[in-house]
């Protein structure tokens, strides 16, 4: 019988100073759950890829990965990578759990865990200005795939809930507009202000609108969470809304944090994720009929109802036939930024 360690690949389509260190530690402490059960047939061992610079990068980083014989990979992390290797991973014929926030990012061998959501976000900023009586938005988001998409699922959102567009402006994804946008949203008198895209759009409009002592409500996807990496950033961000996928009321949560307290090292809301991940793809591989991709993508499907540390308590986690999407659930939290310090969102459920 082989005993031989199983080679999962990680796929890294952002710079990480550590190399992926951090993000390993997760997973692992979430595959270490699975082994501690006597389930894992064979130990695991991790081979990192960066594979940040465009999709020929994102390719032959996969490509390595590939021919080195793993027989599962996590990544991509970003949207476009995410959509990119959709096709590579069927066509190889092995199973990429991806931690992109696009619903599209899924296929026969690509599976999603949503840190985010480009789809959902917005309807979770809507019931959040409905519980308000916040009726009339400004919207701004930058022009991104990732920044359009959201928007159309905010006007949608807003459509359900009989809330009104003031107006729609645009930034650029590097924030390049943004005064001029801010004034423009400003001008349309609205109740709040909601912002959809990536982080380096969000904190310009954070920049304006202080500049321009605006002081309506602000709302914001997921960009936000990345006041966690910049503390600079989450202090212009004071008292801002946004979507988080952690909640201190979710016992798993804090379990992961009081290990990461225990290694040295503090946690965030990639933690949990990480650590979700690890336990996916370690039940997947539990499950499994034969140790090919092809029998960890049928033992994947297989994974039903699992407890996450993501999300609020009661944050379920599986996937099956047709469904590639991990978190059932409230996965999404509100929070706001306070002090430097990200808070649970004041009445939010």
């Amino acid at each position: 019988m082989d005993h031989a360690p199983l080679r999962v690949g990680i796929l890294h389509d952002f710079p990480r100073p550590d190399g992926g260190a951090a993000f390993e530690w997760a997973v692992r402490l979430g595959v270490a759950e699975v082994e501690a059960s006597g389930r894992l047939p064979r130990p695991l061992v991790f081979l990192h890829e960066p594979a940040h610079g465009g999709a020929h990068v994102l390719a032959s980083a996969f490509a390595r990965l590939v021919d080195q014989g793993v027989v599962a990979i996590l990544g991509p992390a970003i949207t476009d990578g995410a959509l990119a290797v959709r096709a590579l991973a069927d066509d190889a014929r092995v199973v990429c759990i991806n931690y992109a926030g696009n619903d599209q990012a899924r296929g026969a061998y690509l599976f999603q865990f949503q840190i985010g959501s480009l789809e959902d976000e917005p309807a979770v900023l809507v019931d959040d200005l409905v519980r308000r009586r916040l009726s009339r938005v400004a919207l701004v988001h930058d022009t991104s795939a990732v920044g359009r998409r959201m928007a159309d699922f905010f006007a949608l959102a807003a459509g359900a809930a009989r809330i009104e567009l003031a107006t729609v402006t645009r930034v650029e994804p590097d924030g390049t507009g943004t005064a001029e946008a801010v004034a423009v949203a400003r001008n349309a008198a609205p109740d709040a202000m909601v912002f959809v895209g990536f982080w380096q759009g969000a904190h310009a409009v954070a920049q304006a609108r202080g500049a321009q002592r605006w002081t309506v409500p602000a709302l914001a996807n997921s960009a936000l969470m990345y006041g966690h990496a910049d503390a600079a950033w989450a202090r212009d961000w004071e008292g801002w809304t946004y979507v988080d996928t952690y909640s201190e009321t979710n016992p798993r949560w804090v379990a992961v944090a009081a290990a990461a307290a225990g290694a040295g090292r503090s946690a965030g809301p990639g933690d949990a994720a990480g650590y979700d991940m690890g336990r996916l793809l370690a039940e997947g591989i539990a499950r499994a009929p034969e140790l090919t991709s092809a029998g960890i993508r049928a033992g994947l499907e297989r994974v039903k109802a699992l407890p996450a540390a993501t999300g609020r308590a009661g944050t379920l986690m599986g996937f099956g036939n047709w469904d590639r999407g991990a978190l059932k659930g409230e996965y999404l939290v509100l929070r706001e930024w306070r002090g430097g310090t990200s808070v649970e969102h004041p009445g939010a459920r």
